[in-house]
């Protein structure tokens, strides 16, 4: 084989080879890895939502469904039993809008959390950057966001033929980035659950349990306005969801409240939140197939 052959084979083969070798910071994260890999992390998206209705009557439909159910209870319940007040703004739109920021949150934690267990078999068999699967949760459950948005828009839109007063202020243009820090926290939070679980598994079902009763202590069925009691009502505002949840209902629906400082608090505990997932995300990761 002639000499200038055998060079550009060789040349060839080495453009294609990949050394990989551990993650020697903990705090490690290769935007240019994940983005060589987007075609796995679309066909793991692609994946994801598929199997979510996989061999179901309804399909799809239930992204519409569950919501509406879930309103129609709230409103029988809390507003028609209970008479918990929604801030003068009509109980449909207040639950959906709260149940539809809450389902995102909630749904992409616990996804997260579950990261190294639910993907142990792919995780022994092929290399890719393991962060992908928790930002695969975070984008998925956004899928189903949006389709519950647009159902809260529907309503919206009714509402506003009907001739009620609804005010929408100049914060909806933070709604992306409201959406984004709600995202954030679950990926942190979810790293470090995850990364714990991997070798605690009871961990998984306390978790699950605090996920369920974490919801009564956000604004998502009641207004924060309504917590009279100062020591409960700045108990419940340090609650990091709080502020983004409170934020998102006064910019779409007027009620609610705003607040600059405690978006600020929300954003630092969210990056701390990450920092520290990150860390442990990576450390987990080297030794995670000699423990799950």
């Amino acid at each position: 084989m002639p000499q200038h052959t055998m060079d550009e084979n060789r040349q060839q083969e080495e453009s294609w080879r990949i050394v990989i070798t551990p993650q020697t910071s903990l705090l490690a994260l290769d935007f240019r890895e994940i983005w060589m890999y987007r075609d796995m992390f679309i066909l793991f998206v692609l994946r994801a939502f598929r199997v979510s209705y996989k061999q179901t009557i309804l399909g799809p439909l239930w992204f519409l469904i569950t919501p509406i159910l879930s309103v129609i209870v709230y409103v029988a319940v809390f507003g028609g039993i209970a008479n918990i007040p929604t801030d003068g703004t009509p109980p449909v739109l207040f639950y959906l809008l709260g149940i539809s920021v809450w389902g995102y949150f909630s749904a992409s934690l616990s996804a997260t959390s579950n990261s190294f267990v639910t993907n142990a078999d792919i995780f022994g068999k092929v290399y890719f950057p393991r962060i992908i699967m928790p930002l695969v949760s975070v984008t998925v459950n956004l899928l189903s966001f949006a389709i519950q948005l647009g159902i809260f828009a529907a309503f919206y839109i009714y509402y506003v033929a009907i001739g009620t007063d609804l005010q929408i202020h100049w914060q909806i243009v933070l709604f992306p980035f409201l959406v984004l820090i709600l995202a954030l926290m679950a990926v942190g939070f979810g790293m470090i659950v995850s990364s714990m679980t991997t070798k605690y598994r009871d961990l998984q079902i306390i978790f699950g349990k605090v996920i369920s009763l974490w919801v009564y202590i956000t604004p998502v069925i009641y207004p924060l306005s309504m917590v009279t009691n100062p020591h409960l009502h700045l108990a419940m505002s340090l609650n990091p969801v709080t502020p983004i949840v409170e934020a998102i209902k006064f910019s779409l629906l007027g009620a609610g409240s705003f607040s600059w400082l405690w978006l600020g608090y929300s954003v630092i505990m969210t990056a701390l939140l990450l920092m520290f997932g990150l860390m442990l995300f990576n450390k987990v990761q080297k030794s995670f197939m000699d423990t799950v």
